[in-house]
């Protein structure tokens, strides 16, 4: 059985400035392109029985950039649909509904996105999870994505709700790695860094 290994996408504008970034499909910034191609050492000498990213450029380009230019775009890697919140910052949402949770509370339909529920998310995770269960038992796989999604799925690989996801904070151009210890799923390693 392998391992599978988590990249969370380089840093964007509004990754930097904390503004929910779900559906809108913004560039890497100078500091994110350096941070996807700080990735690639990471990832030498490795190999993958199947490497997916979400279909957001952001995700896509921190591929290219760490060295998995043939990486399957995977529809179910999009990041949470914040709905009325996307490009809102949890300080602003707070002003007008104090003590508000993502994980918790979930997001307002908006005008452009429906919004998600964390359950919502937790069944995209689960889909990708059973997708690719087989190329596992191969060898390792590699998912390259956005924050919260990879959180929600860490938490399902994990055997937990998909609101535990809030227990694992992902930085961006961050490696992750999620293993087996004794037949169990385990981190291996979190938020990694050249």
């Amino acid at each position: 059985m392998g391992d599978l290994l988590l990249a969370r996408h380089g840093e964007t504008e509004w990754s930097r400035s904390g503004r929910h970034t779900g559906l809108s499909d913004l560039p890497l910034t100078r500091a994110g392109e350096a941070q996807a191609r700080a990735l690639a050492p990471l990832l030498e000498g490795r190999s993958f029985t199947l490497v997916l990213t979400s279909p957001l450029a952001r995700a896509r380009r921190t591929a290219v950039l760490a060295g998995l230019a043939d990486a399957l775009p995977e529809p179910d890697l999009r990041e949470w649909d914040y709905g009325g919140y996307e490009g809102v910052t949890t300080a602003d949402i707070r002003r007008t509904r104090p003590g508000w949770d993502l994980w918790t509370d979930g997001v307002p339909p908006g005008p452009e996105f429906p919004g998600e529920s964390p359950g919502q998310v937790g069944e995209r995770a689960d889909r990708v999870l059973s997708g690719v269960a087989g190329a596992l038992d191969a060898g390792d796989v590699m998912l390259v994505a956005h924050g919260h999604l990879l959180r929600v799925l860490t938490a399902r690989r994990l055997g937990l709700p998909p609101a535990d996801g809030r227990l694992f904070r992902l930085e961006t151009g961050t490696l992750s790695r999620l293993s087996l210890e004794h037949g169990g799923p385990v981190v291996a390693e979190w938020n990694t860094r050249p």
